[in-house]
């Protein structure tokens, strides 16, 4: 009776979530240049200390050099220097490894936890108003407000941003991992395991985790933009890595001084956040045309 009440309808979940997925993501040009772009970044942000021209905490005695600044038949620095003379070329690609790490960092806690959150309260409902509560108490605080008070007390770092946004993310895919799990609860090969006599762990990694997954990957593919802007804007307001350590959010703050005649110094970080967070939402927009199943068949 398990193998009639439940096999029939993971397998068919199987083939739809396979490569049908990717060939549909791929004649999808944007989606496609999305993603090719982000993989880019997130290569050349891993290979930062093979690919930068120079130490990206070395300072020099010629600060403000403007982009394809060159010295004699070939440039230089070819995104010039910053305020202290270091190079921009290897500030962004160590920034972005920070950048892209934290925003990981964050969507993976906060999301995990989230998620462990949403199952267990559309399964155990007795248990589903104080996990909703407390969800509510957490969209309370703001992100923002979350990492300046983390901040006074472990002091300004990637851990307290990591912390504070992985507090914020923890309601939001909660919310959403139990809308979806409702939907799967209510399905017959639930009650067929339930009748069966599935133990409950069983039910939930492996038929109700399972028939989530999708609905929760494009909802943090699209938190993952979120994220990113809002750590930079923490690292904006000086709660980040500190000096002399290279994040886009930071780097940006410092070159608000030099607006006027070093623009490149706020411009190019403005810039890579700006690309890593369309990309991701174009991503995570494709994704989800392509997983929900109102949408697969248009």
């Amino acid at each position: 009776m398990a193998d009639v009440g439940i096999a029939p309808v993971s397998a068919p979940a199987r083939r739809r979530a396979g490569s049908p997925i990717w060939r549909r993501i791929l004649k999808d040009r944007l989606a496609f240049a999305a993603a090719l772009i982000l993989a880019l970044m997130a290569l050349a942000a891993l290979f930062a200390p093979w690919l930068a021209p120079f130490d990206p905490y070395e300072t020099t005695r010629r600060p403000f050099i403007p982009p394809f600044w060159s010295e004699g038949s070939l440039p230089q620095y070819w995104l010039g220097t910053d305020g202290q003379g270091r190079d921009m070329l290897s500030r962004l690609l160590y920034g972005t490894r920070l950048t892209l790490v934290m925003g990981l960092a964050s969507v993976i806690i906060g999301g995990g936890i989230g998620a462990v959150f949403g199952l267990l309260s559309a399964y155990y409902r007795r248990i589903d108003p104080y996990v909703m509560r407390f969800a509510d108490i957490l969209l309370s605080f703001p992100a923002i407000l979350l990492g300046l008070a983390l901040a006074a007390v472990v002091g300004p770092g990637l851990t307290a941003i990591v912390i504070a946004l992985s507090i914020a993310t923890i309601p939001d895919v909660a919310r959403i991992t139990r809308s979806a799990a409702v939907v799967v609860m209510g399905q017959d090969y639930m009650e067929a395991g339930r009748a069966v006599g599935l133990p409950d762990r069983t039910l939930i990694w492996r038929y109700l985790a399972l028939n989530c997954l999708s609905s929760v990957f494009v909802f943090m593919t699209l938190r993952f933009g979120q994220i990113i802007l809002i750590g930079a804007a923490l690292s904006f307001l000086g709660l980040g890595v500190r000096p002399p350590e290279a994040e886009l959010g930071m780097m940006a703050s410092l070159g608000r001084d030099a607006l006027f005649f070093a623009p490149h110094i706020s411009l190019l970080p403005s810039l890579a956040i700006i690309f890593i967070v369309l990309c991701a939402n174009v991503l995570g927009d494709a994704l989800r045309d392509v997983l929900d199943p109102r949408l697969r068949n248009t």
